[in-house]
């Protein structure tokens, strides 16, 4: 029986590991990863269920200077996460400097009053001893309440940091229910995996410029799952490379994501895309809402 639970949100500039971290901590791929910045583009909330204590994770989108509305969106999903939590987490690389992004994040955390965790990633690319003047550089910076070195992806570490985050857990009724991993619709999880692809396949600018709409997700009698999806991109050329040369591209981005999308759904899924352009939609507040980047 749940008696305890803690709200903890993840933060830290892009592509430090957060997303990793997360699908690390609840056992489940809840949050894409790549190695774009920007992969992460709003609130990602997953559950886990320990012994008798319920640790609900927010998972936040990169902190970074924005350009377009969507990122001024992004930034505000950071800050507005940041506050009335149990704690924080500030993700970090192992370099022995504190960036801008981390001092802005930093400044908001104290800002809060918030308990803070101070999170090393990637200590799998590093030696033991060069840890130490990171160690040193962030206790400078501020008064953590602990200061965890972690593998994301190797599992090191992961079950010292939830001895730690289960400390901030606060007597009362469980928030979500047993069986419930992340709040996410399943529409929205197909769609985040077909942006996944889309990153991992697509180079440079294109892929920031793509959104993903599905238009149809209906179950047959057999089971079997029918998904429709249309890609957005920003201009009519970049169109033409998601495509690629006789469809290979949106074949190939199609196939990977079918994979995953089966994987996720214990089902056969049978995907559909399509590829339409809208220009400038990052920085339409319409078009903002209608692909759900809205905090309303």
């Amino acid at each position: 029986m749940i008696t305890k639970t803690a709200m903890v949100t993840i933060s830290g500039r892009p592509n430090v590991g957060k997303s990793t971290l997360l699908n690390a901590l609840v056992g489940e791929k809840v949050a894409i990863v790549t190695n774009k910045p920007q992969t992460t583009r709003n609130r990602i909330l997953a559950v886990l269920n320990r012994d008798e204590t319920q640790m609900v994770f927010i998972d936040t989108p990169g902190y970074h200077l924005p350009r377009t509305r969507l990122g001024d969106y992004m930034v505000k999903v950071i800050r507005e996460s940041v506050a009335d939590v149990d704690a924080v987490i500030l993700m970090v690389e192992p370099i022995p400097n504190v960036g801008v992004q981390e001092s802005r994040l930093i400044e908001w955390i104290a800002g809060n009053g918030v308990p803070a965790v101070l999170v090393i990633n990637k200590i799998d690319t590093v030696k033991k001893e060069e840890l130490l003047a990171v160690i040193d550089c962030y206790w400078a910076a501020h008064a953590w309440d602990a200061i965890v070195p972690i593998s994301a992806q190797k599992g090191d570490g992961l079950a010292q940091l939830t001895e730690v985050l289960a400390g901030y857990a606060l007597e009362g009724p469980q928030l979500f229910p047993d069986d419930m991993i992340t709040d996410q619709p399943e529409r929205q999880i197909v769609a985040e995996i077909i942006r996944e692809k889309l990153l991992l396949c697509l180079q440079k600018e294109i892929p920031h410029g793509t959104a993903v709409e599905i238009t149809k997700f209906s179950e047959r009698d057999s089971g079997i799952i029918d998904v429709e999806a249309t890609i957005y991109v920003e201009k009519q050329s970049h169109k033409g490379m998601v495509i690629g040369k006789e469809g290979a591209m949106l074949r190939q981005v199609g196939e990977l994501a079918r994979k995953d999308i089966e994987r996720f759904m214990g089902t056969k899924v049978y995907l559909e895309t399509w590829v339409k352009v809208k220009e400038r939609w990052r920085d339409s507040a319409y078009q903002l809402r209608n692909f759900g980047y809205t905090s309303e």
